[in-house]
């Protein structure tokens, strides 16, 4: 979507940048996990602009039954698997949303005292979609852009973050940010078959980057 207005940009010499992210729901990434950081990885080359790196930690810790301990932890574990890719170290900046935006003060974060309401969560949980759609928008990085907005942004994802980047696209507009462009990949099979996808949650799926050279033979 939209990636010609990206390509115009570049020619013209306009400055763009990248965005995507990593849901942390486990230790380790697998694979498919991947895919997406392997292209932005190459797209940073080919283009050599700015990427943002968001971890929705806070939405594990708000859908799945996990700690904000735990959702934490696997949010700085799996930012090693995407350090590993080997991102430009000056133009790559890599957040955890509950260091970041502030979400609970990191006071409590360290000592685990949040205690939130059904009330709250519900809140929260409808507020996601937006914190999703934030990182779109450069004005949500003055540190790297020196309050610079309207720069245009291009989301390299899978397939199943459209819904929100959909509604970041409608949004845009009325609130007078450019739309960002959308790089689509479809899901990276599971070892069962090809009409299925690798989860994390099910560990004979997946081929894990902390798997050894002898439980990856065991898989396949």
């Amino acid at each position: 979507r939209d990636m010609d207005q990206v390509l115009d940009a570049y020619e013209n010499k306009k400055p763009f940048y990248l965005y995507t992210g990593r849901g942390p729901s486990s230790q380790a990434m697998h694979v498919g996990h991947l895919i997406p950081f392997l292209f932005t990885k190459w797209l940073q080359e080919v283009f050599d602009v700015p990427l943002v790196i968001q971890l929705t930690d806070d939405e594990k810790y708000l859908w799945k039954d996990m700690t904000i301990e735990k959702a934490y932890e696997y949010a700085r574990e799996n930012a090693k698997d995407i350090i590993a890719c080997g991102f430009d170290i000056n133009k790559t900046f890599i957040f955890s949303d509950l260091d970041y935006l502030g979400y609970f003060s990191s006071a409590l974060i360290k000592d685990g005292i949040v205690i939130m309401t059904s009330s709250h969560l519900c809140k929260s949980k409808i507020s996601f979609p937006a914190i999703q759609a934030a990182p779109s928008f450069s004005s949500s990085f003055p540190q790297i852009f020196n309050g610079k907005e309207n720069i245009q942004c291009l989301i390299p994802c899978a397939i199943d973050q459209d819904p929100y980047f959909r509604m970041t696209r409608d949004v845009a507009p009325r609130i007078g940010q450019p739309k960002p462009a959308l790089l689509h990949s479809v899901f990276f099979p599971a070892l069962q078959g090809a009409q299925t996808k690798m989860s994390a949650s099910d560990p004979n799926s997946s081929i894990f980057l902390t798997d050894t050279p002898k439980q990856i033979k065991t898989k396949v």
